[in-house]
């Protein structure tokens, strides 16, 4: 075993990243580096009392070559007698139906694929054949584009995948040792002609960026994965106290979300920007959403105060509302909705966080108790939310009152007024704010002529 195996065992071993019984998938494009892993795991096998599979995608973007490159890795595993599963995925006709960026697509069909493979060939780790300087790219990258927290980390060395993980075992060395282990086992492999170009972010960083940094410090790649390990971990403890300080200030009501901007605020800016993305990552509870730090930045802010009302619109139909000294968020949905609810005489009903009673006086009560006159409203009532131009009529006021100016002034926070129930009669009038105010036709004491009661309570 040479200095080049001893070091990757040695982090396959510190890592915790393979077990005697394990059934690899390696990931293998018939490069250098995926060659070499290839070749790595094929001469420590034994040793390590595995399994290996092999995988391969043809993209179907370079013709000839890349079919060619899928019958050089199928040559090489029939040869060793090493079960290969291999397809051709035609993302070019892909990409011209649903446009996007290519590059994306290719990793969305590579990855699916290789997820189906992982549970046909009933593999326990994929392996893919990232490299240290594939890390430094990523991290600069990432930096370029205007990092998060989590951008800035790199890739984990292991994450869970399919049934089993993905785990990067070359993090420990560079492409320039990779290159040289497989020369020194006599191992050929694969070129893209495409790697040579700069039509492509990664590339650019390659070629023109990285050798700067190498020149300033061979080791660089090495310290960025030393780097970015540091970082996971450090991370890993801060988002465990961040999600213990969730739970305590983070309220959820179906689905809607709600902050106390006081309580968020004495939290330290390292656990504020983590309950960020905790909160982030439950709305958003697949990894393809992504959060520009642009957008991040904007989130913060909103915390940063408790003056006035501000709106951010988030991805997917969701939006995130300030509103005095309490921040919502739920889906635009819940803002539009206009739901009307004909309300029985003589019975209670729940109204989301409201229940009411509208009828005949029935004694001792635990709400809010407003008398009115029957022949003072059009029946039957009903609960709607607000409309554009609603107004009522207060006690005490010459003109009716804008519900918007009456929701400022009663302080309800900007994200809730749109889904406020309010009480109407059979023309539309309305009678009451539930839970807020009540209008002109409505008293807290009762008078002779009143016959009829109002009474509203929380629904919890």
């Amino acid at each position: 075993m040479d200095s080049f195996e001893i070091n990757v065992m040695q982090y396959i071993k510190k890592q915790q990243l393979v077990d005697a019984g394990d059934r690899l998938l390696i990931a293998c494009s018939g490069g250098v580096d995926s060659m070499g892993l290839l070749y790595f795991f094929h001469m420590v096998r034994t040793q390590l009392k595995i399994e290996i599979v092999v995988a391969h995608v043809d993209h179907m973007l370079r013709g000839e070559a890349s079919a060619t490159d899928r019958a050089f890795v199928e040559a090489f595993c029939a040869e060793r007698n090493i079960q290969i599963h291999s397809t051709a995925i035609p993302v070019a006709q892909m990409h011209a139906k649903e446009g996007g960026n290519l590059q994306t697509i290719c990793r969305r069909e590579r990855y699916l694929f290789l997820e189906k493979i992982m549970g046909t060939a009933r593999c326990t780790q994929l392996v893919t054949a990232h490299h240290a300087d594939d890390q430094l790219e990523t991290m600069l990258m990432s930096l370029a584009k205007g990092a998060t927290i989590k951008g800035l980390q790199g890739m984990v060395v292991s994450r869970p995948f399919a049934q089993g993980k993905l785990i990067r075992p070359f993090l420990a060395v560079t492409k320039e040792q990779i290159a040289s282990y497989l020369q020194s086992r006599g191992g050929t492999y694969r070129e893209d002609a495409s790697n040579a170009k700069d039509d492509y972010t990664r590339n650019r960083f390659r070629h023109h960026i990285i050798p700067l940094l190498v020149e300033e410090n061979h080791h660089i790649a090495t310290h960025a994965v030393q780097l970015a390990s540091q970082l996971q971990q450090d991370d890993v403890y801060l988002m465990e106290l961040a999600q213990g300080a969730y739970t305590r200030i983070v309220k959820k009501t179906a689905e809607i979300y709600t902050i106390d901007i006081h309580v968020f605020q004495s939290e330290s800016p390292a656990l504020q920007r983590r309950l960020i993305l905790i909160l982030l990552n439950y709305i958003y509870n697949d990894s393809s959403t992504l959060f520009s730090q642009s957008l991040l930045s904007s989130i913060y802010a909103l915390f940063e105060t408790t003056n006035g009302s501000a709106t951010i619109h988030l991805p997917n139909h969701y939006m995130m509302q300030r509103a005095y000294d309490t921040v919502t968020v739920c889906p635009h949905k819940v803002y539009e909705e206009r739901a009307v609810e004909v309300v029985t005489l003589n019975k209670w009903l729940n109204y989301g966080h409201i229940q009411l009673f509208v009828g005949t006086y029935i004694g001792q009560h635990d709400g809010e108790c407003y008398y009115f006159q029957a022949k003072e409203v059009s029946f039957p009532l009903h609960i709607r939310t607000r409309q554009e131009g609603d107004r009522m009529q207060l006690a005490n006021m010459t003109q009716a009152k804008r519900l918007s100016r009456l929701f400022i002034d009663c302080k309800v926070p900007l994200a809730e007024r749109d889904s406020w129930p309010l009480l109407v009669d059979a023309e539309d009038e309305v009678l009451a704010v539930l839970g807020v105010r009540v209008n002109n036709k409505f008293s807290k004491c009762r008078r002779t002529e009143d016959d009829c009661v109002l009474i509203v309570r929380n629904a919890h």
